[in-house]
């Protein structure tokens, strides 16, 4: 059974910072690309930055110089470290696992920037 666990999200002011972190299992993690992405209420959802299994990552416009995905294989863990955030980076952060076909997405953790 593959699951996507995000975790580290929570309030935080604006200018602050918050490390997320999605633990996998069931899948063989290192040959998965990893992103990360976000939704606000009554948004889509948007990719905000993805790695490759080589480790080569990119990054939405609104999140360059800011956020810095990583990835550890030896513990199937991809890694979000966010600086500088704003009241606009509120929203639900998924990750997603991503061979060919192959989908898989986590449950969401909350992250709301607010003074």
């Amino acid at each position: 059974q593959v699951q996507l666990v995000e975790s580290g999200g929570g309030l935080v002011q604006p200018g602050g910072s918050l490390r997320l972190s999605c633990a996998a299992s069931g899948i063989s993690f290192s040959n998965y690309i990893m992103s990360w992405y976000r939704q606000a209420p009554g948004n889509q959802r948007d990719l905000v930055a993805t790695i490759g299994t080589g480790g080569g990552t990119n990054y939405a416009d609104s999140v360059k110089g800011r956020f810095t995905i990583s990835r550890d294989n030896a513990n199937d863990t991809v890694y979000l470290q966010m600086n500088s955030l704003k009241p606009e980076d509120t929203a639900v952060y998924y990750c997603k696992a991503r061979l060919f076909r192959q989908t898989y997405w986590g449950q969401g953790t909350q992250v709301t920037v607010s003074s």
